[in-house]
């Protein structure tokens, strides 16, 4: 099963100024491509092909020497055309966010930020993306923290509601393939409407994988982008300790 990660860290200070930093950490093949192509893998030989009848399927080349899969504590190698066959996933890498505007130690406020992500697989199944934290609540300085959002209902909130007691942290996806979940009906969440309202359908993060985005298909080479959108919410009654707040979180992209 191919996948990729990423690693997300979100900073917060108060009085605020929320920074979110993305570090990647990605290794690929070289690709051949243009506007209207992609080439995951290339082969120079001289015989070999696809041969197929009711009952099997079988894809061969001739020619190719020093094939086969090595391996050691540092890398992976596959060598050969039919050694490259594997599904293929990548994931674009966002970049650095500053979350705005500054949230007043007193008067309390929200502030917002977003990143993008774009997931690209030849996977006839499709693909899943999903995202979770490092650590609960996942906004944290020290011994304080800023609490993670919670719904009011099972479903994700249709609108990011602070009130005046309450200090936390949320996202909320939005793009060509969001998970269900996080679609709305224009007046609420998950419940089978297929909109897809920006700033809508609210939830906290939680330290087990939450599957955001599916594909059904293979969209190579164009891919399908998520658009992830996370807020600070800090209400006027609460004494929230002055500090830097970091949130680590992580995006695992899966070819199925």
């Amino acid at each position: 099963m191919a996948f990729r990660d990423y690693i997300i860290t979100t900073v917060a200070s108060l009085a605020l100024t929320p920074l979110l930093l993305i570090s990647i950490q990605l290794v690929g093949a070289q690709v051949m491509e243009s506007t209207s192509y992609k080439i995951e893998s290339d082969s120079v030989n001289f015989g070999g092909g696809l041969a197929s009848s009711t009952n099997y399927s079988l894809e061969s080349t001739l020619g190719e020497v020093g094939t086969g899969r090595a391996s050691s504590t540092n890398y992976n190698l596959s060598a050969g055309y039919l050694q490259t066959t594997e599904r293929f996933i990548a994931m674009s890498a966002p970049s650095d966010i500053t979350m705005s505007p500054d949230i007043p130690g007193i008067a309390g406020g929200e502030s917002n930020g977003s990143t993008t992500v774009t997931v690209t697989t030849d996977s006839a199944a499709g693909y899943q993306l999903t995202i979770r934290a490092a650590s609960s609540p996942a906004m944290q300085k020290g011994v304080d923290s800023i609490a993670d959002y919670v719904p009011t209902g099972a479903e994700p909130d249709f609108d990011f509601d602070t009130g005046a007691t309450d200090s936390h942290f949320g996202y909320s996806p939005s793009g060509v393939d969001i998970a269900s979940r996080f679609q709305d009906n224009t007046t609420a969440c998950g419940t089978g409407g297929t909109d897809d309202a920006p700033l809508k359908c609210w939830d906290g993060l939680s330290i087990s994988d939450v599957l955001i985005s599916q594909g059904t298909g293979s969209n190579s080479p164009v891919g399908a982008t998520t658009t992830i959108h996370f807020r600070v919410g800090v209400g006027g009654s609460v004494v929230q300790v002055a500090g830097v707040y970091v949130a680590t979180t992580t995006l695992t992209a899966v070819a199925l």
